[in-house]
C-alpha cells in the first residue's frame, strides 16, 4: 500500500496571477502610435472608466489585476483609477517604501515625477538595486509615456514604493 501523500497543487495569488496577465499582454502598442489608443488600450482605459487619450500605465496595471481577479475568484482590491498617484495615495493595500525588503513578483511599482505626474507597472523580480518590470504606456527608452507594453529595467532608487496586492 502506497502511504506517500499527494500535496494539491498551491492556489495561485492574486499578485501572480496578475502578473501572468501583464506579461500576456508584452509588446502591445497603441494604434496609431502615440494616440494614447488602439484596440487593447481603449480596453485598459475603459476599465476604469475612460475614452482613448489618455495616459494608461495605471489602467494597464487596473486592466490586469482586474483579470486576475476574475481568475482567481477574489475582488480587485485596487481603486478604480487611472491616476498613479491617487492608487498609491488611496490604497486599501499593502504600501512598501522603495528601499525596503519583502518586495516581491507581482507588486506594483509607484514612481513619482513632481506636480501630480507618475508611472507604475508590475515587479518581475528585484536583484540588487534593479528592478525588472513589465509595464503599460512606455517604451524601450522608459518614457512614462511611451506606445507599448514592454519589459523594463529601473533602478529601486528611482521607485517611490511599492503596493502589495493581499
Amino acid at each position: 500500500m502506497n502511504t506517500a501523500i499527494i500535496n494539491p497543487p498551491s492556489e495561485i495569488t492574486l499578485a501572480a496571477a496578475a502578473l501572468r496577465v501583464a506579461l500576456s499582454q508584452d509588446g502591445v502598442q497603441e494604434s496609431p502610435r502615440g494616440s494614447n489608443g488602439g484596440p487593447e488600450v481603449t480596453i485598459y482605459l475603459k476599465s476604469v472608466g475612460l475614452g482613448p487619450g489618455y495616459a494608461w500605465c495605471m489602467a494597464f496595471v487596473y486592466w490586469c489585476v482586474q483579470q486576475a481577479a476574475s481568475e482567481t475568484g477574489v475582488g480587485n482590491p485596487l481603486v478604480k483609477t487611472a491616476g498613479v498617484l491617487q492608487q498609491w495615495n488611496n490604497t486599501t493595500c499593502r504600501r512598501l517604501i522603495a528601499r525596503s525588503s519583502g518586495v516581491k513578483p507581482g507588486d506594483i511599482f509607484i514612481m513619482d515625477f513632481g506636480k501630480g505626474v507618475g508611472h507604475t507597472g508590475f515587479v518581475e523580480s528585484v536583484k540588487g538595486g534593479i528592478v525588472h518590470t513589465i509595464e503599460g504606456n512606455t517604451n524601450d527608452g522608459g518614457s512614462r509615456e511611451g506606445y507599448e507594453v514592454c519589459r523594463r529595467e529601473r533602478l529601486i532608487t528611482s521607485v517611490k514604493g511599492f503596493i502589495q496586492l493581499p
